[in-house]
């Protein structure tokens, strides 16, 4: 069905997106770890961990489209489609991946206008920021951490928006190659 009008979001970011977009009455499911906006904890059932899933309570839902990321969600992906439901996994990984997901999400919603503007508004944000940047005195050295147990550090767009805010990744090396465990 197109636009799918019951949506499951497995991860924050579409949420957010499609919330920001004001669609957010597509939304009949998310993940227990979104928190942004907080209404949507209130608002919404969750379905999902980040790597695990209640299927049965994702089908009961009857989506129209599952909104899923990476491959860490592989396992549930398979899941879903084995049991006839439409998915698509965003890999976003960059900056420029962000504002992708950003337009694809409204164009799956047939909100492409919208996204665009959304897009625009985001990135003339980052613009002023990384002006502002520019002028700072001294640029701090930044360790940004994922997720402690396993420890886990690098991702590519943190990395972008450390040096977009003026600091100084002090793993670049580890953002480049997406996200690692650091030890």
């Amino acid at each position: 069905m197109f636009p799918p009008s019951r949506i499951v979001c497995l991860t924050e970011e579409t949420v957010e997106t499609l919330y920001l977009l004001g669609e957010q009455d597509r939304i009949v499911g998310i993940s227990g770890y979104v928190v942004r906006p907080p209404q949507a904890r209130r608002e919404k059932p969750r379905v999902s961990a980040f790597t695990s899933a209640n299927i049965d309570k994702i089908l009961a839902l009857k989506p129209d489209l599952v909104l899923t990321f990476s491959d860490l969600q592989a396992d549930i992906v398979t899941a879903l489609v084995r049991n006839g439901l439409d998915v698509h996994a965003f890999n976003q990984r960059s900056v420029a991946g962000i504002f992708d997901m950003i337009r694809t999400v409204g164009a799956l919603v047939d909100a492409s206008e919208r996204a665009r503007r959304l897009g625009g508004v985001l990135e003339a944000r980052l613009a002023e920021t990384r002006s502002r940047a520019e002028r700072l005195p001294k640029r701090p050295r930044v360790f940004f951490e994922e997720w402690d147990d396993p420890l886990i550090s690098g991702i590519g767009w943190v990395s972008e928006l450390i040096a977009i805010a003026g600091g100084i990744d002090i793993f670049p090396d580890r953002a480049s190659q997406g996200a690692r465990i650091a030890w």
